[in-house]
């Protein structure tokens, strides 16, 4: 009976105070407007919930559910600014001066400051956002990087051209070109790597060009370059018949050839000290390597004997070291194709194809795993989606480089990624299966957290 008594009268005191605060709101709503009695009511409310957590206890749930309501309440509250008060209540108050040995605390004004900001908070980047800060950190390459290896690679190009014509003034050399991805914009992290194509000037009509599966080496990637015209033109006629293996001429010997001059015969410390760099030609690779050191950057240029089709083939042929069969053979380049398809694929639409692109080699670059698969690659992955998705907008680069991966992980589980302008070669086929199994495993794993290979 008393419980209930105690629970009567405090069920009347509550009434009383809600009376009181409801009259207190009716009249702060005309003085202080609608925002004014939201802030004051909020105040009221807080104030009668201390009286009551001080007067009886309560369950801690319960507790826990009005400390979040609040907190949605008030931020839920418009802040608006209050209206001015009458004119009866504006007129000034005269304050009591304050004691002369009171204390002098901080004003209002510096009460009201708000707190210093520390150091800002991380923003959440979307995944979009993340791959297009690593194109800009680690994909694009100064300008002043790639205009100093162009020049390099220029000079290099002019002293061995000239070294060629003095060493052997009987074989017709074409002009030496520097080129490949870092002047197509298809070089990703840094200048280090140029293409300098040194052409074989061939006799019209004396050589012709033979698909590799019509040789005995039945090699998809290689052409044999034939002689012809014996019985008018016999061999000797031509300065490129000191190359000749079983009447084809030899990517192999002319390679011998060059690499010997290269490493013994050019003064490149005196070259090197013209151009203000050091240069040393690369004695563990069978390719044909220079390596360039400057000051401000490290370049390979590699060095590639050359043949070209005629205007109705088109063909760039390279002198390779190749194994087996197809080592007299040369291996056709479709770099040059692969290029100028992205760039007018982009062209078309301005895509980002040639930026996808960056952005898998820039990724694969740096990567214990991934990066064993090359340029060549890669190309194919984009050239095929290229060809078949329609929106290239850049809002699109992030959803298009997990289909990418998506496409090479499909690929590796077939072990087979045909050559876009070449369908009979498979780019995987060099690969061994422990290689594949990790490439795999890499790219599962970035595809699941593709935030990662950034």
């Amino acid at each position: 009976m008393a419980e209930f008594s105690q629970k009567r009268g405090k069920h009347r005191g509550d009434e009383a105070l809600g009376s009181a605060v409801d009259f207190l709101l009716a009249n702060a709503r005309l003085v202080l407007g609608v925002g004014g009695a939201a802030v004051l009511g909020i105040a009221t409310l807080a104030v009668k919930r201390l009286i009551d957590r001080a007067t009886s206890p309560r369950d801690e749930d319960d507790a826990k559910g009005d400390s979040w309501k609040e907190l949605n309440l008030l931020k839920a509250t418009p802040h608006q600014q209050p209206r001015p008060p009458p004119a009866s209540l504006s007129q000034p108050v005269s304050l009591p001066a304050p004691l002369p040995s009171a204390p002098e605390g901080p004003t209002d004004t510096e009460l009201q400051k708000p707190p210093q900001l520390g150091s800002p908070v991380p923003l959440c980047l979307t995944f979009q956002e993340k791959l297009l800060a690593f194109e800009q950190e680690h994909v694009v390459i100064p300008a002043a990087h790639v205009a100093l290896a162009k020049q390099l690679a220029g000079d290099i190009a002019l002293e061995l051209q000239a070294y060629l014509r003095n060493k052997f003034p009987e074989l017709p050399f074409g002009p030496l070109v520097p080129g490949g991805p870092l002047y197509d914009g298809l070089q990703a992290g840094a200048a280090e790597h140029v293409r300098l194509l040194t052409p074989l000037l061939l006799e019209p009509g004396l050589w012709i060009l033979v698909p590799g599966m019509d040789t005995v080496a039945r090699d998809p990637r290689c052409w044999a370059v034939r002689r012809t015209q014996l019985e008018f033109h016999p061999r000797g006629s031509s300065p490129w018949d000191r190359f000749l293996v079983g009447g084809y001429l030899s990517s192999r010997v002319l390679l011998e050839l060059l690499r010997k001059a290269l490493v013994a015969s050019v003064n490149w410390p005196a070259i090197g000290s013209l151009l203000g760099c050091l240069i040393r030609p690369s004695v563990a690779s069978e390719e044909l390597l220079l390596e360039v050191q400057h000051e401000r950057l490290e370049l390979t240029v590699a060095v590639l004997v050359a043949v070209t089709g005629t205007h109705s083939d088109n063909h760039l042929l390279l002198a390779w070291p190749l194994e087996g069969l197809a080592g007299n053979l040369w291996l056709q380049d479709l770099y040059p194709a692969e290029a100028a398809r992205l760039q007018a694929l982009d062209d078309q639409d301005t895509g980002t194809r040639r930026r996808l692109l960056l952005l898998l080699c820039g990724v694969c670059r740096g990567h214990p795993a991934l990066g064993q698969l090359g340029r060549s690659h890669l190309t194919q992955v984009v050239l095929r989606l290229g060809e078949e998705e329609v929106d290239w907008a850049e809002e699109a680069l992030g959803e298009h480089f997990l289909q990418a991966l998506e496409l090479l992980i499909s690929s590796l589980e077939q072990a087979s990624l045909p050559c876009h302008f070449n369908p009979s070669v498979n780019l995987l086929g060099s690969l061994r299966e422990e290689e594949i199994d990790s490439i795999g495993y890499a790219l599962y794993s970035g595809l699941q957290a593709p935030e990662g290979l950034l």
